[in-house]
């Protein structure tokens, strides 16, 4: 076993400076010269980028200090957002450069008419001065100097013919067949046009999704019509959070952001589902702090997430309930109009304490609306054979990075959005922030008010 990982770590290595090596060859060796200042920036840039990505991605755990984790995590996963696009526009650059250098070919040998007219009539002249001197030698003219001296009667002034040349010419050296002069520059203007624009739009996209994620969340509204649901619970709203991701990124301040937010919408119901926090309790207890002030008329609920059991659920659950959100651990409440349940995530298997749908709809009266909060939509299935109306889940952060969410979508029945799955509709969310790079492409941060409609309305 411990073979088999040493393999497939020596091969992921590999391929992740494989990578590396193929991005700085196209922008740095390609477009710079040889000791120059910035090929040894460049170098630079792209020995420590790796490094700190492998560094904030080890750096996770209790057994490295918070501190370091934050001082890694920024840089560490900025650079790894960086280099995906970077890879992604000089891998389209491909198809770029085979063009752009037939048609710098096609400007460089295309000549102007008047310039190929010139060497014709300089001909014609040259022929027309011969033609001129021969007659003048033919008439009995002396000799020039340029007549050939092995004739006898050079010199003596004879009626004989006698032919003038020109001075001999030396020809201009002509380069080896397949070779062009002008290549070596042509290469390097190409290269230098198609690596910059490749790096301008690496880092436009990853700064514009860098600001998106320090702005924060925007509101989404939805309208979810239900069946069952009465007309007294007609426009109940309640405001979906997920993935806050609170941790060595993202701290207090985005904490506040989410709460000021939520509370701007005034729900009804705040239903926070899962991946709240990237840490322990004791490191993030002052970053969590702020949800506290979440106001809704019915309160706040919370669902377990994969990430709470990697950073001690038990310990959090009563975190989250010191802060006054009550946790739906498996459970039920009644409401006026609706039933509301919660399952724990099902990375809680492995700690014996997953998602137990009997125990939270087993025996509830299925003439009442059901609305179930999972963080992870794959328990849909789970849902519909329960009876449940409608699931609010999170998770898939929608991709996060594009294309990302075409992997999303081999793992996720739904990545974003309002979808039906027989009598059960499905709402996920793309997550109020985020894992790993502080950045989201095509798949903007939101915080969802889900609106339920009466049928009887």
């Amino acid at each position: 076993m411990v073979v088999i990982f040493l393999f497939v770590s020596a091969v992921v290595l590999a391929l992740f400076g494989a990578l590396h090596w193929y991005v700085w060859r196209r922008l740095v060796r390609d477009t710079t010269s040889k000791g120059s200042l910035l090929r040894r920036a460049g170098s630079v840039l792209f020995v420590a980028g790796p490094l700190l990505s492998i560094g904030a991605m080890t750096a996770e755990g209790e057994a490295v200090p918070f501190l370091l984790q934050r001082i890694l995590a920024w840089p560490g996963y900025l650079w790894m957002a960086l280099f995906v696009y970077l890879l992604l526009a000089v891998s389209a650059g491909e198809a770029v450069r085979p063009v752009l250098r037939r048609w710098l070919a096609r400007r460089g040998t295309g000549t102007d008419p008047r310039q190929r007219a010139l060497p014709t009539v300089h001909s014609a002249k040259a022929q027309a001065g011969d033609r001129s001197a021969e007659k003048l030698v033919s008439a009995g003219e002396p000799p020039s100097a340029t007549a050939h001296r092995g004739d006898p009667d050079a010199g003596q002034g004879t009626a004989g013919p006698v032919t003038v040349l020109d001075p001999p010419q030396t020809p201009e050296p002509t380069p080896p067949a397949g070779t062009d002069p002008t290549g070596p520059s042509r290469r390097l203007f190409v290269s230098r046009v198609v690596g910059g624009a490749a790096a301008a739009v690496a880092v436009g996209t990853v700064g514009h999704g860098t600001y998106g994620v320090l702005r924060g969340p925007t509101v989404k509204r939805v309208t979810v019509p239900l069946a069952k649901l009465p007309r007294g619970a007609h426009g109940f709203r309640i405001a979906v959070v997920s993935d806050i991701h609170v941790g060595p990124i993202l701290g207090r301040s985005f904490s506040q952001r989410v709460v000021d937010t939520i509370n701007a919408t005034q729900p009804d119901l705040i239903a926070v589902v899962g991946d709240l926090v990237d840490g322990s309790v004791e490191n993030l207890t002052p970053a969590v702090e702020p949800l506290a002030g979440l106001r809704a008329r019915y309160g706040a609920y919370f669902v377990t997430g994969n990430h709470e059991y990697i950073s001690g659920a038990e310990l959090w659950i009563e975190k989250v309930r010191d802060l006054g959100l009550r946790p739906l651990e498996n459970a039920r409440t009644e409401l006026p109009g609706f039933d509301l349940a919660g399952v724990n995530d099902v990375r809680g298997e492995e700690e014996g304490q997953g998602p137990d749908f009997g125990k939270a709809l087993g025996d509830r009266d299925r003439s009442r609306t059901a609305v179930l909060l999972a963080h992870q939509p794959v328990v849909i299935e789970d849902a519909v054979r329960h009876g449940v109306d409608l699931q609010l889940s999170g998770h898939t952060h929608g991709g996060q990075l594009w294309p990302g969410n075409h992997l999303a979508e081999l793992a996720n029945p739904t990545v974003a959005g309002l979808e039906r799955y027989g009598d059960t509709q499905l709402y996920v969310s793309r997550g109020a922030g985020v894992w790993g790079p502080p950045v989201r492409v095509g798949a903007p941060s939101d915080i969802t008010v889900v609106e339920l409609a009466s049928m009887q309305a």
